[in-house]
Protein backbone atom coordinates (compact mmCIF):
# COMPACT_ATOMS: atom_id res chain seq x y z
CA UNK A 1 0.00 0.00 0.00
CA UNK A 2 1.22 3.42 -0.42
CA UNK A 3 2.10 5.70 2.11
CA UNK A 4 2.03 9.06 0.13
CA UNK A 5 -2.25 10.69 -0.60
CA UNK A 6 -3.59 13.08 -2.81
CA UNK A 7 -6.78 14.78 -0.96
CA UNK A 8 -9.19 16.44 -2.94
CA UNK A 9 -12.05 19.02 -1.85
CA UNK A 10 -15.22 19.75 -3.32
CA UNK A 11 -18.82 20.00 -1.95
CA UNK A 12 -20.40 18.58 -5.46
CA UNK A 13 -20.34 14.42 -4.77
CA UNK A 14 -20.06 13.94 -8.38
CA UNK A 15 -17.27 16.53 -8.94
CA UNK A 16 -15.16 14.04 -6.50
CA UNK A 17 -16.40 11.25 -7.17
CA UNK A 18 -14.78 11.97 -11.35
CA UNK A 19 -11.96 13.31 -9.78
CA UNK A 20 -10.98 10.33 -7.93
CA UNK A 21 -11.40 7.96 -11.07
CA UNK A 22 -9.48 10.46 -13.04
CA UNK A 23 -6.52 10.18 -10.75
CA UNK A 24 -6.80 6.27 -10.23
CA UNK A 25 -6.84 6.08 -13.82
CA UNK A 26 -3.93 8.35 -14.16
CA UNK A 27 -1.60 7.39 -11.58
CA UNK A 28 -3.12 3.71 -10.52
CA UNK A 29 -1.84 2.74 -6.86
CA UNK A 30 0.92 4.67 -6.60
CA UNK A 31 -1.15 6.80 -4.54
CA UNK A 32 -3.91 6.89 -1.53
CA UNK A 33 -6.94 9.15 -2.95
CA UNK A 34 -8.99 10.69 -0.32
CA UNK A 35 -11.78 12.95 -0.73
CA UNK A 36 -13.56 15.55 1.38
CA UNK A 37 -17.09 18.07 0.69
CA UNK A 38 -16.15 20.65 3.02
CA UNK A 39 -12.23 22.13 4.91
CA UNK A 40 -14.02 20.75 7.97
CA UNK A 41 -14.15 17.15 6.40
CA UNK A 42 -10.69 18.02 5.28
CA UNK A 43 -9.21 18.66 8.25
CA UNK A 44 -10.11 15.54 9.56
CA UNK A 45 -9.00 13.50 6.52
CA UNK A 46 -5.55 15.33 6.87
CA UNK A 47 -5.22 14.54 10.95
CA UNK A 48 -5.91 10.75 10.05
CA UNK A 49 -3.80 10.70 7.43
CA UNK A 50 -0.67 12.26 9.58
CA UNK A 51 -1.33 10.18 11.96
CA UNK A 52 -1.21 7.04 9.84
CA UNK A 53 1.92 8.51 8.95
CA UNK A 54 0.88 9.20 5.49
CA UNK A 55 2.15 11.52 3.25
CA UNK A 56 0.29 13.97 1.79
CA UNK A 57 1.42 15.06 -1.64
CA UNK A 58 -1.29 17.46 -2.76
CA UNK A 59 -4.28 18.78 -2.35
CA UNK A 60 -7.14 19.38 -4.59
CA UNK A 61 -9.10 21.99 -3.57
CA UNK A 62 -12.78 23.67 -5.18
CA UNK A 63 -12.94 27.45 -4.71
CA UNK A 64 -16.59 27.97 -3.99
CA UNK A 65 -17.57 25.87 -1.31
CA UNK A 66 -20.37 26.28 1.97
CA UNK A 67 -18.58 27.76 5.33
CA UNK A 68 -15.30 28.57 3.61
CA UNK A 69 -13.72 29.60 0.22
CA UNK A 70 -11.18 27.36 -1.45
CA UNK A 71 -8.55 29.78 -1.48
CA UNK A 72 -8.48 30.57 2.68
CA UNK A 73 -8.38 26.81 2.99
CA UNK A 74 -5.72 26.45 1.17
CA UNK A 75 -4.17 29.12 2.75
CA UNK A 76 -4.56 27.50 6.60
CA UNK A 77 -3.10 24.18 4.75
CA UNK A 78 0.20 26.08 3.56
CA UNK A 79 0.30 27.90 7.20
CA UNK A 80 0.85 24.14 8.67
CA UNK A 81 2.34 22.25 6.16
CA UNK A 82 4.63 24.24 3.75
CA UNK A 83 5.08 21.40 1.63
CA UNK A 84 1.74 20.23 0.68
CA UNK A 85 1.29 21.37 -3.29
CA UNK A 86 -1.82 23.36 -3.59
CA UNK A 87 -4.34 23.39 -6.44
CA UNK A 88 -7.14 24.93 -7.06
CA UNK A 89 -10.55 23.98 -8.63
CA UNK A 90 -12.83 26.61 -9.73
CA UNK A 91 -15.92 27.23 -12.13
CA UNK A 92 -16.31 30.60 -10.76
CA UNK A 93 -13.49 31.97 -8.45
CA UNK A 94 -12.21 35.61 -9.34
CA UNK A 95 -8.55 36.82 -9.74
CA UNK A 96 -8.18 38.15 -6.97
CA UNK A 97 -8.92 34.63 -4.92
CA UNK A 98 -6.70 32.96 -7.17
CA UNK A 99 -3.97 35.84 -6.86
CA UNK A 100 -4.43 35.68 -3.04
CA UNK A 101 -4.12 31.92 -3.43
CA UNK A 102 -0.81 32.04 -5.21
CA UNK A 103 0.72 34.28 -2.43
CA UNK A 104 -0.25 32.98 0.72
CA UNK A 105 -0.95 29.32 -0.08
CA UNK A 106 1.62 29.22 -2.98
CA UNK A 107 -0.97 28.11 -4.99
CA UNK A 108 0.63 25.39 -7.44
CA UNK A 109 -1.85 25.62 -10.69
CA UNK A 110 -6.13 26.54 -10.63
CA UNK A 111 -7.83 24.55 -13.12
CA UNK A 112 -10.87 25.74 -14.51
CA UNK A 113 -14.30 23.66 -14.42
CA UNK A 114 -14.39 21.84 -16.77
CA UNK A 115 -11.46 20.39 -16.64
CA UNK A 116 -9.88 17.67 -18.78
CA UNK A 117 -8.43 14.45 -17.24
CA UNK A 118 -5.52 15.61 -19.73
CA UNK A 119 -5.45 18.64 -18.04
CA UNK A 120 -5.22 17.25 -14.26
CA UNK A 121 -2.41 14.46 -15.13
CA UNK A 122 0.19 16.91 -15.95
CA UNK A 123 -1.05 19.54 -13.61
CA UNK A 124 -0.45 16.45 -10.75
CA UNK A 125 2.31 14.94 -12.95
CA UNK A 126 4.13 18.46 -13.01
CA UNK A 127 3.62 18.99 -9.35
CA UNK A 128 5.21 15.68 -8.11
CA UNK A 129 8.22 15.74 -10.13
Amino acid sequence: MSDAAILCVDDEVTILKCLKEQLKRCFGNRYIYEVAQNAEEAWIVIDELISEEIKILIIVSDWLMPGIKGDEFLTQVHQRFPKIVTVMLTGQADEAAIERARREANLYACLHKPWTEAELQQVISTALD
